[in-house]
C-alpha cells in the first residue's frame, strides 16, 4: 500500500500545496505541519484523483493519503527554505503542471455538463446490436489429409456408418476426434472461411455434399444446430456505453477546438 501513490500524483500534490498557507485547525483541515494547515479538500481531491483510477475509499487509503500530505507539506518547507520555489527550473515545471491541472478541471467540467441523454445511449444500444446480431453454429467435422480420404468417408456415411464413429476412428483434429468431431459453439469469424461458409449452407443435421478444403486440410461437416447470438441488456453495458460516447463526443469536442485554434 505504500507505492499506492504515483510520482505524477505526487506532482499534482506539490502543486496544488506549493501556496499553501497558515489555517486554525478548525478550519476543516486534515493536519497542520510546522504550524502551516492542510486543507481537508487537498485530501478530498487527492481520494477522487485514487478513485477514479479503481482504489477503494476505505479508512486505510484515508490515512494513507493524510500521511503522504503530511509528507509533502514537510517537503514543501525544506524545499521553501532552500529558495528552491525560486528558482527557473520550479517556476518551469510549476507552469507546465499548472496548465495540465487546467485542461483537466476543463474536460471534466465539460463532461460534467454535456451529459449523455438516454435517447442517445439507446439509439447507440440498439445500432450496435444491429451489428452485432450474427448467429453461432454447432459444427462437427472430420479432418483428413487427402481428398480422396474425404471421399472415402461420405461413401461411409452414405453406408449408414455414425458420423461421431468415423470422426473418432479417423480424424486428424486432436481436439475434436474423442467427442466425435463435436466443435461445440463457434462464430464463423473464427473459422477457416472455406470451413464457415460451406458450414453455413448447411441445414440442422445435413452433412457437406463434397470435402471442403481448408488451410488445414480435407473436411466432411456436419451441422447440428444454429442460435441467435445473446447480446447483452443496455443496463450490463450502460457504463462502457456510455463512457464510449462521452470519449467520442469529447474527441469531437477537442478536434474543433484545435481546428478553431490560431496556432503558428
Amino acid at each position: 500500500m505504500r507505492n499506492l501513490f504515483s510520482k505524477t500524483v505526487l506532482a499534482a500534490v506539490l502543486a496544488v500545496g506549493c501556496s499553501a498557507s497558515v489555517l486554525a485547525a478548525s478550519n476543516n483541515t486534515v493536519a497542520t505541519v510546522n504550524g502551516m494547515a492542510i486543507p481537508q479538500a487537498r485530501a478530498e481531491a487527492m481520494m477522487r484523483q485514487l478513485t477514479s483510477q479503481g482504489q477503494p475509499d476505505t479508512a486505510e487509503v484515508r490515512a494513507m493519503v493524510r500521511d503522504e500530505l503530511i509528507m509533502t507539506e514537510l517537503l514543501r518547507q525544506q524545499a521553501t527554505k532552500k529558495g528552491l520555489d525560486k528558482t527557473a527550473e520550479y517556476k518551469a515545471e510549476l507552469e507546465g503542471l499548472s496548465a495540465r491541472l487546467l485542461a483537466n478541471m476543463y474536460v471534466r467540467n465539460w463532461v460534467r455538463t454535456n451529459p449523455i441523454g438516454e435517447a442517445e445511449l439507446r439509439t447507440r444500444y440498439e445500432r450496435l446490436k444491429a451489428q452485432m446480431a450474427q448467429k453461432e453454429y454447432h459444427p462437427r467435422h472430420i479432418l483428413v489429409a487427402t481428398e480422396a480420404e474425404a471421399v472415402a468417408l461420405l461413401e461411409d456415411l452414405k453406408k449408414g456408418k455414425r458420423f461421431d464413429e468415423l470422426a473418432k476412428a479417423k480424424s486428424l483434429d486432436a481436439g475434436s476426434k474423442e467427442k466425435g468431431g463435436d466443435l461445440g459453439w463457434m462464430m464463423p469469424n473464427v473459422l477457416d472461411q472455406a470451413f464457415a461458409a460451406a458450414m453455413m449452407k448447411l441445414e440442422r443435421g445435413q452433412i457437406t455434399a463434397t470435402p471442403v478444403k481448408s488451410q488445414f486440410g480435407w473436411h466432411i461437416i456436419q451441422l447440428g444446430d444454429v442460435r441467435d447470438t445473446e447480446f447483452p441488456p443496455l443496463e450490463g453495458i450502460r457504463a462502457q456505453l456510455t463512457q464510449q460516447i462521452q470519449n467520442e463526443r469529447l474527441q469531437g469536442h477537442l478536434n474543433q477546438l484545435k481546428q478553431t485554434a490560431k496556432v503558428n
